[in-house]
């Protein structure tokens, strides 16, 4: 039965209000925030009330709802600050913001409508939802690809919202900005130098959002770039030249050198198995390698004989690195020589 009768009062409240002129107007403008008790304004002067009949009259604030921010000081004849008033929660991005609601007067019955604008204060700061971003990208990836940036938010609206965006000084990226027509901004990373993981395999870097706010607050965000690996580097050896000597009756098995190359690519692109190609018949039966250590090995003893034809004469190769393998360039007879020699680099 109460809850019937109040809904009566209700519309027969409203009822009057459509029935009845509005005597007057008047409007106040505050910052939000502002503390419990801040004075917004003498309404009892603004409306040229004598501050009796507020009370003879049993002024009163409609507000239309539950929501109560403001209150009347019946003796003093002013506004002031009931709750605290957080315009981000009030209005959200919804510009102007403000609170409508009559004063009534008693004995006779007037109305008098009030606005009050709540003004936005920079008193947020802009934040992103992840603080951390994180990229894999191939050290082939073109020059003007693009990597999507998460955003910031800020609560705020107006020149207190947010404005921009700043990256890290880096020669490998810069930031693009695109205007969307709802006011917010695509954030992009874009390669404009090709990247090197052998030169730098990983790459941090700051987003920054900035708003314009006086002063200026800002959030920021992390960026971890990986750059993955391409097999874009050759095995190169150690060493030029490899030199090794040998008894002629030194038996099978025997290790001659070790050889030994590097890859500054990572991972799988970056392991190395070794091997003779390209050779003639005679060298590869005479020498054999292992494929995982490098080692070159005679495979049998009786490779002396094959240059003992010639009384002193001795057998040299000449070995480049091809591709990753080890290959024969060229046999060259040396009466004097006694060393197998294996040389790295460019074949001719």
């Amino acid at each position: 039965m109460p809850d019937r009768t109040m809904r009566w009062q209700v519309l027969l409240f409203i009822y009057i209000i459509s029935l009845t002129s509005v005597l007057g107007q008047v409007s106040y403008s505050i910052p939000e925030e502002m503390a419990k008790g801040s004075l917004i304004g003498n309404i009892a002067q603004d409306l040229g009330l004598d501050r009796k009949r507020l009370t003879s009259g049993n002024a009163r604030i409609f507000t239309g709802d539950s929501a109560e921010y403001i209150e009347l000081n019946r003796e003093r004849g002013v506004l002031l600050i009931k709750e605290k008033i957080d315009r981000e929660a009030l209005c959200a991005q919804t510009t102007p913001c403000a609170l409508h609601f009559q004063v009534i007067l008693e004995n006779p019955m007037e109305f008098y409508t009030v606005i009050v604008e709540i003004k936005d204060i920079n008193d947020n700061t802009p934040m992103f939802e992840k603080s951390d971003m994180k990229f894999k990208i191939s050290e082939s990836a073109v020059i003007g690809a693009k990597f999507l940036l998460e955003r910031a938010i800020d609560p705020d609206v107006g020149l207190n919202s947010l404005q921009s965006y700043f990256l890290t000084k880096t020669d490998n990226f810069a930031l693009k900005l695109k205007d969307q027509p709802d006011g917010e901004k695509i954030v992009e990373m874009v390669l404009q130098k090709s990247l090197d993981r052998e030169k730098q395999e990983e790459i941090f870097l700051v987003l920054t959002a900035v708003d314009g706010g006086q002063p200026n607050l800002s959030g920021t965000a992390q960026i971890h770039v990986t750059v993955l690996d391409v097999n874009d580097n050759a095995p190169v050896f150690t060493k030029t030249i490899y030199k090794a000597a040998i008894s002629e009756n030194s038996p099978k098995g025997t290790v001659i050198t070790r050889v030994s190359a590097s890859d500054a690519d990572k991972g799988s692109n970056s392991k190395i198995s070794y091997s003779i190609s390209n050779a003639a018949a005679d060298v590869r039966n005479m020498f054999e390698i292992n494929e995982i250590n490098g080692d070159l090995i005679s495979k049998s003893n009786a490779w002396l004989s094959y240059k003992l034809q010639k009384a002193t004469d001795r057998a040299l190769f000449e070995v480049g690195l091809q591709n990753g393998e080890i290959r024969t360039i060229r046999q060259v007879n040396d009466k004097d020589a006694s060393l197998l020699t294996c040389g790295g680099g460019q074949l001719p």
